[in-house]
């Protein structure tokens, strides 16, 4: 006899699904799904205190979540602690300043500093050793440019999508605010990202340079620079040597900034909003010796 009614699933189709005891629906109903970001947060942090994920995932996890709030404000670089490259210079002057920041692009202006006229790759100045008609402004990339309110989690969509590192920041009247990179977004996620140019936290956080200068880290604890070099830095309100350089100055230092605590001078590298990352530490030169007029 042919069921009036049959079923759409094929005959021999096992059902998988099985009613829900009673068990499991008092369970959900003592602890109901978290129905808010903030509810979703506590149970995860309850699954990290329960060994059942480890604190560097719950942090990403935290930090997914932060990049949705966040915007290119909230983590530009600022245009003042902008490096730019002026396309007015010749390239021998400006090269050994790329070398120094040591950065892979560059935002290129042309006549001030609002005007970004694209974007150099250090990379594309092979050319200019190879090339005999090498011309700078044929060489640059289209600059891309994003509102300070941009949300992080689209600018890091549109990152991927469009296969670009770097988007210049302008504010409301169309001048340049500052700039983000692809590596400012995902380290709000996975924290710092080192590149080769950073000091590695677990061996030697101070190294000499070619040049008889050192690269210190902001996080190095004065006692360990005082070791090294002789001096008596105080470390009683501060325990690193980017924390005294901030004590000192009564901000976060920026990048380019020059401090001096004698007998030594301090460049500062890298810096963030926060704090001091990477530091070019020299001695301070001697006073040369005041002439005394003879009587």
């Amino acid at each position: 006899m042919n069921d009036p009614y049959p079923s759409s699933k094929p005959a021999n189709h096992k059902q998988t699904d099985r009613p829900r005891s009673l068990l499991e629906r008092l369970s959900d109903f003592i602890s109901p799904e978290p129905d808010t970001r903030a509810e979703l947060l506590e149970v995860l942090q309850d699954a990290h205190e329960r060994n059942l994920i480890d604190a560097d995932s719950l942090s990403m996890i935290e930090g997914v979540f932060q990049v949705s709030e966040l915007t290119a404000r909230d983590i530009m670089v600022p245009r003042a602690q902008m490096d730019t490259v002026n396309i007015a210079d010749a390239p021998e002057t400006f090269i050994p300043y790329m070398q120094q920041t040591a950065h892979s692009r560059f935002p290129v202006y042309e006549g001030n500093r609002d005007n970004i006229i694209g974007i150099l790759l250090a990379k594309d100045l092979l050319r200019y050793y190879t090339d005999p008609n090498f011309d700078l402004r044929e060489t640059l990339r289209p600059a891309v440019f994003i509102p300070e309110s941009k949300r992080l989690n689209i600018l890091l969509r549109e990152f991927r999508i469009n296969r670009n590192h770097i988007a210049i920041v302008v504010d409301e009247y169309g001048g340049v605010a500052g700039l983000v990179t692809i590596e400012d977004v995902l380290e709000q996620i996975v924290g710092d990202i080192e590149d080769e140019f950073d000091l590695d936290e677990d061996h030697d956080n101070i190294l000499p340079t070619a040049d008889g200068a050192w690269r210190v880290h902001g996080l190095t604890e004065i006692e360990q620079f005082n070791e090294t070099f002789g001096t008596a830095f105080p470390d009683d309100d501060v325990d690193t040597v980017g924390g005294l350089l901030t004590n000192h100055v009564g901000h976060v230092p920026h990048r380019g900034e020059i401090i001096t605590l004698p007998p030594m001078q301090f460049e500062v590298l890298r810096a963030d909003a926060r704090q001091v990352h990477l530091l070019l530490v020299r001695r301070e030169a001697p006073a040369e010796p005041a002439l005394v007029a003879e009587a």
